[in-house]
């Protein structure tokens, strides 16, 4: 014989109204109908609940344990069903997005929190990836959106352009890149390049934006990335927003190359028609163009650069 849940919640009025006569009037049942659930339940656990020589309707020790217990069960319920009401309208009850380090994470965080403020019963995961790593993860997991510096296209992909992002070449002033003008390819060989690993597993792929030396550095992120270009490690691209404060204070230097020291991309968010977007998954895409275009606005009207 299975519990009857509902009975947890008769113990709850009982002991809130104190005898079996009140809580039967609020619980519009017949007073024999509420004694005989209780009966039931203690029967079926073999436990006795109430303490039936007072006045009052008293619980027993082990009656204030078990109800406890049948309390949490209750506000699970609730909360399932809350979920499942939820999902009925047309909420997913995942969505993974995938990341690219490259990528500014202000304006991202900025259409998390306003999801969350929508109280969406969709669970949220978000992972970060670099160069090949995201596409590679985004198809592996079957994840529902990527925001990607650059990806293979396919018939089934849907991207939606973000606003353009500006890379500058740049190391310490302390390094002697830094005192060259009009560095030519050769020159610049001769030195350390600091570049990101792509995280996607086997054959390392090479990011289109390397000059080709023998002389890199792979590393694992952009923050280990400007920590080493702060300490004169050596040269490498490193996207604007990252690093407006050190260019404006003198810690990093552009590099004179003669082939430019700036370089844009435009971002793309993507979806996929195999795996078409639920109600979360089309509002994070609502709200992050939103807040990517604020992002751009603040950019612009704060020093003029960063994002095209």
């Amino acid at each position: 014989m299975r519990i009857d849940i509902d009975a947890f919640n008769v113990l709850q009025v009982l002991v809130e109204e104190g005898s079996f006569s009140k809580a039967s009037e609020r619980l519009h049942k017949a007073q024999s109908a509420v004694s005989y659930q209780v009966k039931k339940l203690e029967q079926h656990l073999g436990v006795t609940l109430f303490n039936r020589d007072h006045y009052r309707a008293e619980l027993t020790p082990e009656g204030k344990v078990i109800l406890a217990e049948g309390q949490r069960l209750l506000q699970h319920l609730a909360n399932i069903e809350h979920l499942a009401s939820r999902f009925s309208q047309g909420w997913e009850p995942k969505l993974e997005l995938v990341i690219d380090g490259a990528l500014p994470m202000e304006p991202i965080m900025s259409a998390l929190k306003l999801m969350s403020e929508h109280n969406i019963p969709t669970k949220i995961q978000l992972n970060m990836e670099f160069l090949g790593g995201v596409q590679h993860r985004f198809e592996r997991d079957q994840a529902d959106l990527m925001l990607v510096k650059d990806y293979r296209t396919g018939p089934s992909y849907h991207p939606k352009p973000l606003p353009t992002i500006t890379s500058v070449l740049v190391a310490s002033p302390m390094h002697p890149l830094s005192q060259l003008h009009n560095i030519s390819l050769p020159e610049l060989q001769q030195h350390v390049e600091l570049t990101i690993e792509d995280s996607s597993p086997g054959k390392r792929a090479r990011d289109e934006m390397q000059f080709g030396g023998d002389k890199v550095f792979y590393l694992s992120g952009f923050i280990m990335k400007k920590n080493a270009l702060l300490k004169g490690l050596g040269f490498g691209w490193m996207p604007d927003f990252l690093i407006t404060e050190e260019l404006a204070n003198g810690q990093l230097a552009q590099v004179d190359f003669i082939g430019g020291n700036r370089f844009s991309f435009t971002p793309q968010l993507v979806s996929t028609l195999e795996r078409p977007l639920g109600r979360a998954g089309q509002l994070f895409t609502e709200l992050i163009l939103q807040e990517f275009a604020l992002y751009q606005q603040q950019q612009t009207g704060f020093s003029g650069t960063g994002l095209g």
